[in-house]
């Protein structure tokens, strides 16, 4: 069994126990189900040890119903059919502006603010450009799901500005991308939606 695999039953069994557990009202069966999880997060961290640690927490830290995570992107372009990414401050690689989003505000407006973050840019969404499950990737072992919103926008003022996140903002042709963040934004991703007729939405 591959590692994607291994995350994925793991995963199964934390998201059954903690919701589980969540509306259970028995002591002795929350004793029980937390004993689930400490073995679940036990395997995960010997099965995965590249990986374990650091998707333990990061899963760990979610309680009531678990349900999938929701990642917000803007795809900028120039006049030269160019697009926009920023650079990570801290491992130098690249992605479209973005990040999770916030309770409290809506996919559209968690967009706006997360670029407005990472450039410095006051944008306008134009329109929905696509939705990717990340359940559907097997390069990277990521123990949450993610859906990765992506939205088609332009620029109405603002120049990049220094930032605790990002180094820089720069223009990049499809054919010739930075080290990207595959986290974040993948070349398989950009194409995909480059490859979409005007108007169309990718959804997967």
């Amino acid at each position: 069994m591959n590692n994607v695999d291994l995350l994925k039953q793991i995963r199964r069994i934390l998201v059954l126990a903690k919701t589980s557990a969540n509306y259970s009202k028995d002591p002795f069966d929350q004793e029980r189900l937390a004993e689930i999880v400490k073995i679940a997060t036990d395997i995960l961290t010997d099965g995965v040890p590249e990986h374990g640690q650091a998707l333990q927490a990061g899963f760990t830290e979610d309680a009531g119903y678990i349900t999938p995570k929701v990642d917000v992107r803007i795809l900028i372009k120039n006049e030269a059919g160019e697009i926009l990414f920023v650079q990570d401050r801290r491992t130098g690689e690249w992605s479209l502006p973005g990040g999770f989003a916030e309770i409290g505000a809506s996919p559209v407006e968690n967009a706006l603010r997360e670029t407005y973050e990472e450039t410095g840019l006051i944008v306008q969404i134009e329109r929905l450009l696509g939705i990717f499950d990340t359940d559907k990737r097997r390069d990277i072992p990521q123990l949450a799901q993610y859906y990765k919103i992506f939205f088609v926008a332009k620029i109405q003022s603002g120049s990049f500005k220094k930032n605790i996140e990002t180094k820089q903002a720069k223009y990049f042709s499809i054919d010739d991308l930075p080290e990207l963040s595959k986290q974040r934004t993948t070349r398989e991703q950009l194409i995909e939606l480059e490859s979409l007729d005007e108007g169309s939405v990718f959804i997967e």
